[in-house]
């Protein structure tokens, strides 16, 4: 028989394929057990409306319903850090190793936009807009569902592997599906979430190589543009700033292009430089943009400063929760912290010691553990570039041209 992928020929795929709609079929019965239970019940109850009770996701229809749990069991994660799809495989020591690594594999799942390119076969090919690469997909309902889809058309969906490493993969939860007719909001959408979700890109080792070259490029231009790659500004003036820079930009990009024709669809930047709400009332803002971390914005950034420079300061209360929230902080990186003990490295290691109270401390012996028990999800995964890039046909899609 010839081989469908991987080496599994035919009678294997479907072999595995069913095996798959066996334990998603226990996954989510998993999720209805009386641990996880109230978790998965708080999940449907807040996709539903705040005044609606729910009774089973009663009050939802049946896709949304079903994306819900589909969700959850791919990606949900309880008090603690533990994920349903860790916590099920605990539970099931009967699994033989092979099943183990399939159901494991599915928290390495692919969600986005997809443009149909047809079947082959019982698959149909998907090319995503995110990532540029093409899947190959089946599904665990028949060929007959995915010979439904508009052709030519546009599919919303969430992607598992077949098993770790294959390059088959199986619809997981619902499709939304966009005709033809729909390319332009479709590609806007796709857009939209490459902005949001730039990891979604960078499962293409294409793009990421792209990424960092395009963000070396605005971090030079930054740099040209600014004098250097950290300023600390009042937030208005942070915002102004900002905006004139990337109006330069614009212009010096718009001139390179000006031989080929002046592009359509030029952005329109007048949003750009606006600072989160809750920057907009600090007493300055931090700009760094970093070689690995890229652009980021800190909020009161200037008293961090100043503390570094005088750590007597630590003893006003101001200026010491300024450090101990940069320190809690889910959204804000190393990057300061660093910076910062690189600019003053002769106090910085008395500033610990004092807003940590722990009068041994020395940036050079414990800095590095204590970054990584405060923000381990920093060191979860690789680096990634802070610009997202757009594949070649969601550039079609758009209008846009390469350059």
């Amino acid at each position: 028989m010839t081989p469908i992928a991987d080496g599994v020929d035919e009678s294997g795929l479907a072999a595995l394929i069913k095996r798959s709609s066996e334990l998603k079929h226990d996954l989510v019965g998993f999720a209805y057990t009386p641990r996880l239970r109230p978790y998965l019940m708080r999940r449907l109850q807040e996709a539903a409306d705040d005044d609606e009770e729910l009774d089973e996701g009663e009050g939802l229809g049946e896709g949304e319903f079903i994306e819900v749990i589909d969700r959850f069991v791919l990606e949900g994660r309880l008090p603690g850090g533990k994920t349903v799809l860790n916590l099920f495989l605990a539970s099931r020591r009967d699994l033989s190793a092979a099943d183990g690594e399939m159901v494991r594999s599915w928290g390495d799942f692919v969600e986005g936009l997809f443009e149909n390119r047809g079947m082959d076969g019982d698959a149909v090919i998907f090319l995503n807009l995110l990532d540029d690469l093409e899947y190959r997909v089946y599904s665990n309902m028949g060929p007959a569902v995915l010979r439904r889809l508009p052709k030519r058309g546009f599919v919303y969906v969430r992607l598992v592997p077949v098993r770790p490493g294959t390059r088959a993969w199986l619809v997981s939860g619902m499709m939304r599906t966009f005709a033809r007719s729909d390319a332009a909001k479709v590609a806007q959408a796709a857009i939209q979430l490459a902005a949001n979700a730039p990891e979604r890109v960078f499962r293409n080792p294409e793009k990421v190589e792209q990424g960092w070259k395009m963000m070396r490029e605005d971090r030079a231009a930054f740099v040209g543009f600014f004098g250097t790659d950290e300023l600390v500004l009042p937030p208005a003036e942070a915002a102004e700033r900002m905006r004139a820079y990337y109006r330069h930009r614009q212009e010096t990009q718009l001139a390179a292009q000006s031989k080929r024709g002046r592009p359509h669809n030029i952005p329109d930047l007048s949003e750009v430089g606006i600072l989160p709400p809750e920057m907009e009332d600090s007493d300055t803002v931090g700009l760094i943009y970093d070689e690995v971390d890229g652009l980021n914005y800190y909020d009161d950034y200037g008293m961090l400063r100043d503390l570094f420079a005088d750590p007597g300061l630590a003893a006003d209360r101001r200026y010491a929760s300024v450090l101990r929230g940069y320190l809690a902080s889910d959204t804000i990186g190393p990057l300061p912290c660093r910076r910062l003990v690189a600019a003053y490295p002769s106090t910085a290691d008395a500033v610990f010691r004092k807003i940590l109270r722990k009068p041994t401390f020395t940036w050079a012996e414990h800095g590095e553990a204590l970054l990584r028990k405060r923000k381990p999800w920093y060191y979860e995964s690789e680096p990634r570039p802070g610009i997202s890039v757009i594949g070649d046909r969601l550039a079609e899609l758009t209008g846009h041209q390469k350059a």
